[in-house]
């Protein structure tokens, strides 16, 4: 009887310790994640699995949580939307999720001898995670300089926050480009990305309506023709009419 308390002493030991590995790991009881979870899970992720051993994915529904978690744009919406918290320790917390996010993109962009994403979804919801963010970073960062300014209509001061709307812009464009990459993508990879142009590109646009979208456009056209998907080509449709609308309000 004594040996049979032992066993079990030791395996509930090694359940507990691994639980305790687990969570700090990914600390899911966490309410939201901070820029250092972040860091910290995406060095999990990236080296510490091995090149066979799958990632966390929404399909799986003993690792679902974990990649729900790192998606999860509250994270920093809860942050960087709360107007009671000052606008210098919102945009410093906007800087550190982006330098998080931009090591958050390789992540799940592995693809298959087929030249297949074989984890699409994950990879778009985390590209959707930086659309987000970028409006708020973008936002923010421009505020700050604005609040910081001698003269916030000065032509240095115009310049520079047109300077990162453009970027902003640009970034975007960046994402268009993963439909050159559309056979790759699942058909719920395409309507993800398909969803990124809908919502964030809409955003985009709606809070920047007099900004100079020309590069945007001829994106559009050119991904447009490239495109065999119906739901994204709707997308692009709907995005450049939304363009063309702000030129007609001015």
């Amino acid at each position: 009887m004594a040996k049979i308390k032992l066993i079990i002493l030791a395996v509930m030991s090694t359940v507990l310790s691994n639980c305790s590995s687990g969570n700090d790991k990914f600390p899911l009881d966490k309410r939201y994640w901070d820029p250092m979870d972040y860091a910290n899970v995406t060095r999990e992720l990236t080296y510490g699995y091995e090149l066979d051993e799958k990632l966390p994915t929404f399909s799986n529904p003993e690792t679902r949580a974990i990649v729900e978690k790192y998606t999860d744009h509250q994270n920093f919406n809860v942050v960087l939307e709360d107007d009671q918290l000052g606008l210098k320790h919102r945009n410093g917390v906007a800087q550190d999720f982006f330098a998080r996010w931009k090591d958050m993109v390789n992540v799940y962009r592995a693809t298959d001898r087929q030249d297949n994403y074989i984890y699409d979804e994950e990879f778009m919801k985390v590209e959707l995670f930086g659309l987000d963010l970028q409006l708020k970073y973008f936002k923010l960062g421009n505020d700050a300089i604005i609040e910081g300014a001698d003269d916030p209509n000065s032509t240095r001061i115009v310049n520079a926050v047109n300077s990162n709307v453009n970027t902003l812009i640009a970034n975007y464009n960046l994402f268009l480009d993963e439909i050159n990459d559309e056979n790759s993508f699942s058909d719920k990879g395409k309507a993800l990305l398909a969803e990124g142009i809908d919502v964030y590109f809409s955003k985009l646009i709606e809070a920047n309506p007099s900004a100079n979208y020309s590069k945007m456009e001829r994106k559009i056209d050119l991904m447009y023709k490239k495109s065999n998907s119906e739901k994204i080509k709707n997308s692009l449709t709907k995005i450049k009419a939304l363009i063309e609308s702000k030129k007609v309000q001015e």
